[in-house]
């Protein structure tokens, strides 16, 4: 027996996962996408493991009270990349609030795991 190898690796069909409520309301954007992104990696638990999805389930509520910096504009560029079809420009401001959140959550998820853990945002 190797007593050297002792390390808990999770396997590949995890099923411990937590549902979190996160209440939106006077929270600040960025500092809130950090936070469910990090639960839907689920860095926080002991058993992390990267190539591994132990990540929890997260619903949001009051996501229209959620506070955002109004001096500082962003937008949403649609490219269609077809001839005759122009940009379109649209402020984020006016996106409905779920759609605030996912577009600043999924940014700071890597390029391999933005599909899956967007599922378990709700």
């Amino acid at each position: 027996m190797n007593s050297l190898n002792k390390t808990f690796l999770p396997e590949e069909n995890y099923k411990n996962r937590k549902w979190f409520i996160i209440d939106c309301k006077g929270q600040k954007l960025g500092r809130l996408a950090t936070i469910i992104a990090g639960l839907l990696k689920g860095k926080g638990k002991p058993n992390y493991y990267p190539s591994i999805d132990v990540g929890d389930n997260i619903i949001l509520i009051n996501a229209d009270q959620i506070v955002i910096n109004e001096n500082s504009k962003h937008y949403i560029v649609s490219n269609p990349g077809r001839p005759g079809h122009a940009l379109r420009i649209k402020n984020v401001s006016d996106c409905l609030p779920k759609f605030k959140i996912q577009r600043a959550v999924k940014g700071m998820l890597g390029e391999s795991e933005k599909k899956r853990l967007m599922r378990r945002l709700n």
